[in-house]
């Protein structure tokens, strides 16, 4: 049995590349995007009511993962890229139909928009369904995840002066808390966790409308070392 869908909307975000998006939701709280929603969804009445909620699941398509052949086993970035589990035991973006789904906070509802935050989507991720977060159903205090039983550890994240002012300056321009999003994804180490970075090696990754470059001048730490508009 095939059963179509159509996108309800899509998100614009601050994450306009796959690398450096935090591997899931509230990693990255200053993370933040507006879910532009379509015909005949953005009339404000399918809505309605959203405003009493604080958290939504989004339900998406990993658009940029679609694959024809179903992959049944995937290696985790949490198990360092080698070690390979079942597929349905993992929150890959390989997955047998394409659909994520993340929790996210709701910060202001409008009838064709809503602004969300702590997001870990792709800009242009398309969105297939919407629906309340509700506390006393979706959070179980007994549940339990022995591959992921905490959140990562984080690394230290380090400034030269001069990319501490030009992110200043770029979030001021944007009107968005760049520095700490910058921070916040960074610090989740964004690279395969199998590889092991020189210090003469330069990363970057685009956030909103500016390129982030970085290195790892020492295990255990980035030093971001430019922030330009692109």
């Amino acid at each position: 049995m095939q059963h179509a869908v159509s996108p309800i909307g899509f998100v614009r975000s601050c994450f306009k590349e796959k690398f450096a998006i935090p591997r899931q939701p509230h990693l990255a709280p200053a993370a933040r995007g507006v879910l532009e929603l379509v015909s005949p969804f953005d009339t404000g009445e399918a809505v309605a009511g959203l405003e009493q909620v604080s958290h939504v699941w989004v339900l998406f398509l990993f658009h940029l993962a679609l694959e024809d052949k179903p992959r049944l086993k995937v290696r985790p970035p949490r198990l360092g890229g080698n070690q390979s589990i079942g597929v349905f035991a993992s929150r890959s973006t390989h997955r047998p139909n394409g659909i994520g789904q993340s929790v996210v906070k709701l910060d202001k509802v409008e009838p064709s928009r809503l602004w969300i935050s702590g997001i870990d989507l792709l800009d242009g991720t398309p969105v297939l369904d919407i629906k309340p977060y509700v506390p006393y159903a979706d959070r179980r205090d007994e549940a339990l995840n022995a591959i992921a039983d905490a959140a990562p550890e984080l690394i230290d994240v380090a400034w030269d002066d001069a990319a501490l002012l030009q992110a200043r300056e770029h979030g001021q321009r944007l009107g968005e808390p760049l520095v700490a999003l910058i921070e916040q994804c960074l610090a989740q180490d964004p690279r395969p966790a199998y590889q092991k970075p020189e210090p003469s090696r330069r990363y970057g990754a685009r956030l909103w409308d500016v390129d982030v470059r970085w290195h790892y001048p020492q295990p255990g730490l980035i030093r971001v070392l430019e922030v330009a508009q692109a």
